[in-house]
């Protein structure tokens, strides 16, 4: 047995845990349980400073146990250790007379073991409100992605790309351009073929444009239309995972499907969730089994299974209702920044600079600023640019809408020529 100090603005309080190679999600777990701090309002350090920090972006500065794989050994904790803890609001400070037993009832002298507890502590609920308060779409945006869907692949297999833009302070989340990187679809499966190179490309035209990576879209097939869920298990499992790659607690998750309406019409109807935090929590702690449907298994593709028990409802289960894991975000639309009549990138043909001959004359009218002002013209540009000093300066001006120098107006000419 292992006793470890805790020091929060409350005072000293003991901790009590069998093995000190637990990681760090295990203690944030038993913090929870016998401190009464929710673990999502949860940040600790061995740092004392901690405590003096008054905002999340201060806390945020003490990452040296963020990690939630990390042993508490490795970290030279062990009998008599002090951590500290910050958290927001009030909580009831129990005595440790009163806090609870680690032993199930019914099994006097049996103690649980450390995935028994955990398992306890894993109550998967409904979460009520998303953390984006709503997400709105460029229209043309939008418009360029699903039509494609629509009129080429008429839904018969899935489609998906990602999502750039802005998150306001009060978690406005704009969506300015769509980004579908190479990929192959079925009607059930999306497999993303990331090219890291163009992704970079992607990341330093959205970084000059004063965006980032907001979230990820993707349709469904209308072969899947009769099937009795809003999102597939396989969904889920791709959503969450692009979902806690990004670290952004405001990222959204985008659908688009076909729906038929009240006068058996059918309506291209777009959807937006966030992945809820217990799912994030779930994935990031590996409790999902994602390997399912193997020799011929009959599946279930509106429940995820698990691979242990977690608490649904008052009852131990392992598959768990994808809709527990959905939090609606309302959908709003905008005219954005930048325009979507360029050429798309990895759809059935390749762009070539003769695209940009076409687009540059077919826009001549207009201010030279406003005739690049295209992610995917700027994309295709990219390639023939300097990532570090190049696509900086080009964004710059397409951000601020400001004259292009005569220098970068030569040299996309000359690209646009060179197809010629």
């Amino acid at each position: 047995m292992v006793m470890i100090r805790v020091r929060s603005r409350d005072g000293v309080e003991r901790l009590t845990i069998d093995n000190p190679n637990i990681t760090i999600a295990e203690l944030k777990t038993l913090i929870e349980l016998q401190l009464h701090v929710p673990l999502s309002n949860q940040t600790i350090s061995l740092q004392q400073n901690l405590l003096l920090a008054k905002t999340p972006a201060d806390r945020s500065r003490f990452s040296d146990m963020a990690n939630p794989d990390i042993q508490l050994s490795s970290l030279g904790i062990g009998h008599g250790s002090l951590i500290y803890l910050s958290y927001d609001g009030e909580r009831e400070i129990v005595s440790a007379a009163r806090r609870p037993s680690i032993t199930p009832a019914g099994s006097f002298g049996k103690k649980m073991t450390m995935d028994d507890l955990i398992a306890k502590q894993m109550r998967v609920t409904r979460q009520e409100a998303p953390h984006s308060q709503l997400v709105s779409f460029d229209r043309d945006a939008a418009n360029a992605f699903q039509s494609y869907v629509n009129e080429t692949l008429a839904f018969a297999v899935k489609r998906g790309g990602f999502m750039y833009g802005t998150v306001s302070e009060d978690g406005k989340v704009e969506v300015d351009f769509i980004y579908e990187p190479p990929q192959m679809g079925e009607e059930e499966k999306l497999l993303l073929m990331r090219d890291s190179e163009e992704e970079k490309l992607v990341d330093a035209i959205a970084t000059g444009l004063g965006m980032r990576k907001v979230g990820f879209i993707f349709t469904q097939a209308i072969g899947q239309d009769k099937k009795d869920y809003t999102m597939s298990y396989l969904e889920v499992a791709q959503a969450v995972e692009l979902h806690a790659e990004s670290g952004l607690k405001e990222w959204v998750t985008a659908l688009v499907k076909l729906k038929v309406n009240d006068d058996g019409v059918a309506d291209v109807h777009f959807e937006a969730f966030q992945m809820s935090d217990m799912c994030v929590r779930l994935f990031k702690e590996d409790w999902f089994d994602f390997e399912r449907g193997k020799e011929g298994e009959e599946v279930d593709a509106k429940v995820s299974r698990m691979k242990k028990d977690v608490v649904v409802g008052g009852k131990d289960v392992r598959e768990v209702d994808n809709d527990f894991f959905l939090v609606v975000v309302s959908i709003f639309d905008h005219q954005g920044p930048l325009s979507s009549t360029f050429p798309i990138e990895n759809r059935n043909f390749p762009v070539t600079t003769k695209a940009v001959k076409t687009h540059l004359e077919r826009t001549k009218s207009l201010p030279f600023v406003k005739r690049i002002s295209d992610f995917h013209l700027l994309l295709t540009l990219a390639r023939f640019l300097d990532i570090n000093a190049d696509i900086p300066a080009l964004t710059q001006c397409v951000h601020s809408q400001t004259a292009v120098p005569e220098g970068y107006q030569l040299l996309i000419e000359s690209i646009a020529n060179a197809g010629v």
